[in-house]
């Protein structure tokens, strides 16, 4: 047995490594981004496991279906709101079933360090009706990967391994295991079973549906849904939120306890629980999904049920140990360090030299004659472009929202409409807006920033860059005299300035590349 020191995304990319992976897709983002690269890394020589970024999250997820159809085990991983891009592949998979291993790693973000909400995941494994693994830390994240991958081949369901950024984004010693071989190739050509027009379809979801009863049975059983009975006090543990429990519980504590890592939830030992207890308390990062659960599924009338629901806990945000040991009602630990109220913020800001900067300068100059400008923006480095000094920007939403946003507001009569987006974000869901609008012959003016890389995750590879770019915008039907490319340097600014004026006293849609590569990916010879 082996110990390595890994962050949590990390254990998890050598568990899957380990359970036999033949595939890991996805596409960047924090905090989950990690997971695929070490995986990238690590079988980058042997070249063994397949290792390429999708153009999106639903790409990614459905390349991982495609080889659970083949008999290997595939991990598709992505932060919270990528999932709502897979959705569609995502709740399908759980009717068509898997061959091969399908593991869903998902990555949520309470606190929204960097994110546009806090969304639980739990919901969408639950909302799918398939199994859920919620890691405590980073040696379950790694056993959480072969659990999954058993019980995916075993009931033929996607199965979601959950993590938090505090356990992706720390490490500790995790002990390995020796590594499982890949499975052989073995296509499941059971077409009703893959073919969901409504006569197929009907039958696998009631296929999905008594499958719950074994779903059910197996968190009743699972070591991960453990019960201490102590006291008439109780705590409901989930993931992450045990650790800051156990912070705060001398050896010898009164709480009754039941740690909760596996979903659906377990009734019969919440029960168990719940009956010798006058009170629980709910530790969950993210949404009120169990309390909810607790106060409406099992109709808990002579326990008192509190945690973020009931205020005992902040509704928004990261739990810590502060905030459980004041919703245990215990005396707050003195502080040795008390932190200074004046301390300055420092809000993140674009980097030294990079050409969004320069873009976003000729911009602001060319919209100077208009009144009230808006400009749509979407997700990525150039978001930052809302702050000041630039305030460039005044909306980010979604993946590829910038387009279709500024396009409404164009049908609504608003003029000029702008959109800001990335090269790569572009590829992810900018495609079909630009398509949409380009056929109606919207007034929207597109600014395409490509610095060549996928630069706020780490500078990963871009699918739509430099001539790939120029084709797929082209593509879409665009004008040729509306399409026109400048290079964001201070030297041209004036040039680049006139060019978007040109294009803003154009009635219809056009598109500006602001090329120039990102300055941290030239640092790193990424591009």
């Amino acid at each position: 047995m082996k110990r390595e020191i890994l962050l949590g995304d990390e254990a998890l990319g050598l568990g899957a490594i380990h359970a036999g992976l033949s595939g890991v897709y996805g596409y960047p983002g924090t905090p989950s981004t990690e997971i695929f690269e070490f995986i990238e890394r690590r079988t980058k020589k042997a070249g063994d496991v397949h290792a390429f970024w999708s153009t999106n999250e639903k790409v990614a997820y459905e390349e991982a279906l495609g080889m659970s159809w083949a008999g290997k085990r595939a991990l598709v991983c992505m932060k919270h709101v990528g999932l709502n891009v897979a959705a569609d592949a995502f709740m399908n998979s759980a009717i068509t079933g898997t061959n091969g291993g399908l593991v869903l790693a998902v990555a949520d973000d309470p606190g929204m360090h960097s994110s546009q909400n806090e969304q639980d995941s739990r919901y969408f494994a639950q909302f799918a009706l398939i199994p859920c693994l919620e890691p405590r830390n980073q040696q379950e994240c790694y056993d959480a990967m072969h659990e999954a991958f058993a019980l995916s081949e075993e009931l033929s369901i996607p199965v979601m391994v959950r993590l938090v950024t505090r356990i992706a984004h720390s490490r500790t010693a995790v002990a390995t295991r020796e590594p499982l071989p890949q499975n052989a190739l073995r296509p499941d050509k059971q077409i009703r079973k893959w073919t969901l027009v409504p006569v197929n379809a009907r039958v696998q979801y009631q296929h999905l549906t008594e499958k719950q009863p074994e779903l059910i049975r197996r968190s009743e059983q699972s070591p991960r849904n453990a019960l201490d009975l102590r006291g008439r006090r109780g705590v409901v543990a989930c993931g992450l939120a045990g650790n800051y429990l156990y912070e705060n519980l001398e050896p010898d504590h009164d709480f009754s306890v039941l740690s909760i890592g596996q979903y659906p939830l377990p009734p019969r030992t919440l029960r168990r629980l719940i009956e010798p207890v006058d009170e629980v308390l709910v530790l969950e990062d993210g949404y009120p999904f169990v309390e909810s659960a607790l106060h409406g599924l099992f109709g808990i009338d002579d326990v008192q049920v509190t945690g973020r629901m009931s205020g005992a806990l902040p509704r928004t945000g990261e739990l810590n140990p502060d905030l459980v040991r004041a919703a245990l009602r215990m005396d707050p630990l003195p502080t040795a360090c008390p932190p200074k109220a004046d301390i300055a913020g420092r809000p993140p800001a674009l980097c030294k030299g990079c050409p969004h900067t320069d873009s976003f300068r000729a911009l602001n100059d060319a919209l100077g004659g208009y009144e009230d400008p808006q400009v749509f923006s979407d997700i990525g480095c150039y978001a930052l472009g809302a702050l000041p000094p630039l305030e460039a920007v005044h909306s980010c939403v979604a993946m590829g929202a910038s387009i279709g946003m500024a396009a409404g507001a164009a049908h609504a009569g608003y003029a000029p409409a702008v959109a800001a987006i990335g090269d790569s974000t572009f590829a992810h869901g900018g495609i079909t807006p630009l398509m949409s609008a380009v056929q109606q012959g919207v007034n929207l003016k597109v600014l395409v920033l490509d610095n060549s890389t996928v630069a706020m995750t780490g500078t990963q590879r871009s699918m739509s860059t430099g001539p790939t770019l120029d084709q797929i915008i082209l593509g879409t039907g665009i004008d040729e005299d509306h399409f026109r490319v400048i290079e964001p340097i201070p030297r041209n600014h004036e040039r680049n300035v006139q060019v978007l004026r040109d294009e803003l006293a154009f009635d219809g849609p056009s598109v500006i590349i602001a090329r120039r590569a990102c300055i941290e990916a030239q640092k790193r010879k990424v591009v």
